[in-house]
């Protein structure tokens, strides 16, 4: 996803203003570059498979209906004999391999396979009712035209997939977007085989090392030094990278972990390079970029078809829940109109993914000429900025509620999640990552409304540090274990948390 947002401080000794400076010439040029967010292959393919199962199934119906049903009579043994020859058709293209995002973007190879499987499910259709004695009771103008149109609109549908997939990876949205760690032998070795690849879809950004001796290349196999190891993670906040691999031997496991504690923040896969390494694992151990070998180290959380359904779950069960909270909001609004002068909204700056800066919408607790839309004061006990109506509502957590329009229309939080913090938010006077060891971890998936943490008692204010390491601990706790299961959950029983476990909230 592209990112414009600064990072605050990760790397120790470094801020966010040096670690700009510190990228190099080549790394900005990467970072300017326009760069849409990843399209999911497994997505894709699943998608195809479904659209594939719909088409041959309307056309099958649809031939039925129109032509054999008027003469002999609706038999419901045609449907289902037409959904079970659509299933086969699709199993067969799965067996034949063709529900492959690389294969999409081919021609001959895609149409050869898919033209002989959809004919093996005729034929094997045809046998089948040849043994069953059941020839005569099938229509042969419906099966000829069943197996000719379906053949013709898998061949156009195909051409038209192709088209938009070579779009789609002219663009870079089919690109795994990769930063190679280790800028020496081992790493010009790696993406050497990385280039050798056929249809590979990864794409090197460039190498980080932090070594400035002859061990250290300028470039790698064409790829150009970009950074040290402390500068990946502002890197990749500024830009979509999707993968980072370390070209480091395994017996060097301290710099390994050294680099690990400060790159497993990011929401990207991380995996080491096993290629060059003598010492071998079995098969099973390893996951494979084309034929390199590499051993997973940490995974992106929610993706793929997680990523599609907690997508969901968000726009169907925020749409539910905004329209059943629209008349509490209604009277919300109208009671901070006739309480206290000033707009009823108001937007503040928070951390969103990936530590991207977003708008979140609340309503106004604070009277309005002490507003403070950074959040650099925190909102304590009896605080005097804090009108009536709003005491209540912070109480209760109902200023809240106009964040579903986030969930709604902007897409830029989710119902549950980490709670987005205010880009200012401090303890005391230093900054939540500088008082809490791996706070922006938090930010590898998109904040949300409630919470893990929010359920269990830790929110409201933060005025010391167990406070702000609870909310850490549980958030990443949720981050781990994610399921919409688990969301449901937490939504569940939030209502009844607002009033049970909100000491902190004033």
């Amino acid at each position: 996803m592209e990112n414009t947002a600064a990072s605050a401080n990760v790397a120790v000794g470094a801020s966010p203003v040096e670690r700009r400076r510190r990228l190099s010439q080549s790394a900005l040029l990467v970072v300017n570059q326009k760069v849409g967010r990843a399209y999911s292959p497994i997505v894709i393919a699943g998608v195809v498979r479904v659209a594939d199962f719909v088409m041959l199934s309307l056309i099958g119906v649809a031939l039925y209906l129109g032509y054999v049903a008027p003469i002999d009579g609706f038999r419901w043994e045609y449907i289902a004999a037409i959904l079970v020859m659509t299933l086969a058709a699709v199993i067969c293209f799965q067996a034949a391999e063709i529900y492959d995002v690389q294969i999409f973007r081919g021609q001959l190879r895609q149409m050869t396979r898919m033209i002989s499987s959809w004919a093996f499910v005729f034929l094997l259709f045809i046998g089948v009712s040849f043994f069953a004695k059941l020839g005569n009771e099938i229509s042969r103008l419906w099966l000829s035209a069943f197996f000719f149109i379906g053949l013709g609109a898998l061949i156009v549908a195909r051409l038209f997939l192709r088209t938009l997939v070579r779009h789609w990876a002219h663009k870079g949205r089919l690109d795994r977007r990769t930063v190679v760690v280790g800028s020496d032998e081992n790493g010009e070795k790696l993406i050497e085989a990385l280039k050798t690849q056929a249809d590979s879809d990864i794409d090197v950004l460039g190498v980080f090392d932090d070594r400035n001796d002859d061990r250290s290349f300028d470039t790698c196999a064409g790829a150009a030094k970009l950074g040290k190891v402390d500068d990946v993670v502002e890197f990749a906040r500024r830009t979509r990278v999707d993968l980072v691999l370390f070209a480091l031997p395994i017996s060097a496991e301290t710099r390994i972990l050294d680099m690990l504690k400060k790159l497993w923040v990011l929401p990207v896969d991380i995996r080491l390079s096993a290629h060059n390494n003598k010492l071998r694992f079995r098969p099973r151990s390893y996951s494979y970029i084309g034929e390199v070998p590499t051993l997973d180290m940490l995974e992106a959380p929610i993706t793929d078809w997680d990523l599609v359904m907690k997508w969901m779950f968000d726009r169907v069960v925020g749409a539910v829940v905004l329209c059943l909270a629209a008349p509490v909001m209604a009277l919300v609004a109208l009671a901070i109109k006739l309480d206290s002068p000033g707009p009823v909204l108001f937007r503040q700056k928070r951390f969103g993914f990936n530590n991207e800066r977003i708008d979140v919408f609340k309503f106004r607790s604070l009277y309005h000429d002490q507003a403070d839309p950074l959040a650099t004061r925190v909102v304590t006990k009896n605080d005097s900025r804090v009108t009536r109506v709003g005491r209540f509502i912070r109480k209760t957590s109902l200023d809240e509620l106009p964040q579903l329009f986030n969930v709604a229309f902007k897409g830029n939080l989710s119902l549950v999640g980490p709670r987005p913090h205010a880009v200012q938010g401090k303890l005391e006077s230093r900054l939540f990552d500088e008082a809490v060891d791996g706070y922006f971890a938090r930010h590898r998936v998109k904040p949300g409304i409630t919470g893990w943490a929010q359920i269990n008692g830790w929110r409201g204010e933060i005025d010391n540090e167990e406070k702000i390491q609870k909310r850490v601990e549980f958030d990443l706790y949720y981050i781990e274990n994610w399921s919409v299961l688990f969301d449901l959950y937490v939504l569940l029983k939030t209502p009844s948390a607002l009033f049970t476990k909100n000491e902190n909230a004033y």
